[in-house]
């Protein structure tokens, strides 16, 4: 696309001490805009990244990768579905369960949960909740024992500590000759688990399986099956063969749709945020024009000479688009290389800068997530950097299409 020349020239330009300093500082600015923004932006991309794979993982404590449920509400036997479940590639672990809605009461205070029943072998292998607790045990959630174990900010709210008593009074009541009655019972604290995360902390308790089957009345039946995948990404083509093969009478749901609207409005903001610092990149890429176009007007002379010499309008503009180009290069290649260092060491930077300033920026008792869990992903370094040196490209043709037009006598009437 360059010949030899038009490259010679455009680079001795870049490296000749020009006689305006102010067409150089102009230069250098262009660069450092380049530079300060494609860092900026890998950096935030990257940050970005870190914390949402962060709550992602956080809400996988709880949330199954993949589960398995009937159309009716229970599965009568869920034996067959993990037996089946069992012998798939993806499948790692499985585990039933038992949910339902309860409401617990401890003296004046009443308070309304999520109820899991568990088998806590199983319940191990599917989900980190169980590695949380943080007071207490889950050892003693056997069955007969009427154990559970809740929420930190649950047992708070109902001012419970372990070792104390607490009513779970299930939502459908038991008919009796004297009439519907609540089906009630009372359970031991034996353990609290906390996962910072709010909506889990205060609205989920823990018992074992058996227990709350006893308490619903609902015998040996089970709510479903959760599994476990070796990959998550796996779980929505998991989740689709599951539901050919077991057919309309089951229902399967993966972690993707749990949650579907907090993971949309995660990628709408990623996008957001690359868009608006794309732009800031933009502003910086097309200051590339006045840069050039001033540089174009100082060369007047020398362009044309080398017009009157034989040189064409489009080697003349070849010229000044490496010129251009060799500053955008330059800043993205320096921008880019920094911020990948940066979004690599990041969770070494951030506690560096916070003891060297004094300060903590983002304190553990006010925000969830108090460290900076930057993830880098190649892909998106590699956009940045593609999108960066083709708006930097594209900056540099009108200048040079502007100084492909000089005619030689009018720029060289008064020298």
């Amino acid at each position: 696309m360059f010949k030899s020349l038009e490259l010679t020239i455009g680079l001795r330009y870049l490296r000749a001490k020009r006689r305006n300093h102010f067409i150089s500082f102009i230069s250098v600015i262009s660069m450092l805009g380049i530079i300060l923004g494609v860092w900026a932006l890998i950096t935030i991309m990257s940050v970005m990244n870190g914390f949402h794979s962060e709550l992602r993982d956080r809400i996988l404590f709880v949330v199954s990768h993949v589960t398995v449920q009937a159309q009716s509400g229970f599965l009568e036997n869920w034996l067959p579905v993990a037996q089946y479940a069992h012998g798939l590639d993806d499948v790692t672990a499985l585990a039933p369960f038992v949910l339902g809605q309860g409401l617990l009461s401890s003296g004046k205070h009443v308070k309304g949960a999520l109820i899991r029943g568990v088998y806590p072998e199983y319940e191990k292998t599917v989900s980190e909740l169980m590695n949380h607790v943080v007071t207490g045990s889950t050892s003693e959630l056997e069955p007969g024992s009427y154990a559970i174990v809740l929420g930190k900010q649950l047992a708070r709210s109902l001012a419970l500590e372990v070792g104390d008593k607490v009513n779970l009074v299930a939502p459908k009541g038991k008919v009796t000759p004297a009439g519907i009655l609540p089906r009630m019972k009372r359970f031991t604290v034996v353990g609290l688990f906390e996962i910072d995360m709010y909506e889990y902390d205060t609205g989920i308790a823990l018992v074992n399986i058996e227990d709350l089957q006893q308490v619903l009345g609902i015998d040996s039946a089970v709510s479903g099956v959760r599994l476990k995948l070796g990959d998550i990404d796996r779980a929505r083509a998991l989740r689709s063969e599951i539901q050919q093969v077991l057919g309309s009478g089951f229902r399967v749901r993966d972690w993707t749709q749990e949650h579907a609207n907090f993971f949309r409005a995660l990628e709408i903001e990623k996008r957001v945020v690359f868009i608006v610092m794309m732009l800031i990149v933009a502003v910086a890429a097309f200051n590339l024009v006045s840069t050039l176009v001033m540089i174009v007007t100082d060369k007047q002379s020398d362009v044309a000479i080398l017009r009157t010499l034989g040189m064409s309008p489009g080697s003349i503009m070849r010229v000044f688009m490496v010129q251009g180009s060799t500053i955008g290069i330059i800043g993205v290649a320096v921008g880019g290389t920094i911020g990948v260092i940066t979004a690599l060491n990041m969770e070494t930077l951030v506690p560096w800068l916070e003891q060297l300033f004094n300060t903590e920026l983002f304190p553990s008792d006010v925000y969830v997530i108090s460290e900076f869990p930057a993830r880098l992903d190649w892909l998106d370094a590699i956009v940045v950097i593609t999108a960066s040196l083709i708006m930097s490209f594209l900056a540099t043709i009108y200048p040079a299409l502007r100084a492909s037009r000089v005619e030689p006598a009018e720029a060289l009437r008064y020298d």
